[in-house]
């Protein structure tokens, strides 16, 4: 799974969000590597693991053919309490690393194999994901 092999902060704060304003993403928005790619639709926070099983499905579908490349990066440390602890006594320990990702994102992106097998693996990897994906190609 993808983890950062160190951080400066052990615990970060949680952004404070501003839902009247929806924010959406200005970097990391056009295909850059590949034919197909994966764009954000919503905003949520994609888990380590999250990302691992789209690896997994998407390189079993494509077998040994074509070239994949993960434009996210899980950095930011979630904490967890651990179960029947009362409140106070502080933060909890880190529990594993999220990436905060906003609409118009792109995600994934693959690279030589044919458009529908292309389209395929992405849909697969699709429902993998806690937020709705678009299928995009390099115009």
């Amino acid at each position: 799974m993808l983890y950062p092999k160190k951080v400066k902060y052990r615990k970060w704060q949680r952004n404070r969000t501003n839902r009247a304003k929806p924010t959406v993403a200005t970097r990391g928005t056009t295909l850059a590597f590949g034919s197909f790619g994966l764009r954000s639709e919503g905003e949520k926070w994609i888990t380590s693991q999250q990302i691992e099983a789209v690896r997994k499905v998407m390189t079993r579908y494509v077998q040994k053919s074509g070239r994949m490349w993960i434009r996210i990066f899980p950095d930011k440390p979630i904490t967890r309490r651990p179960p029947e602890v009362t409140m106070g006594g502080g933060k909890g320990d880190p529990a594993g690393y999220v990436v905060p990702v906003k609409p118009g994102r792109i995600l994934f992106e693959i690279d030589g194999i044919p458009e529908n097998l292309a389209r395929e693996a992405l849909r697969k990897a699709a429902a993998k994901l806690p937020i709705k994906a678009k299928i995009v190609a390099r115009d």
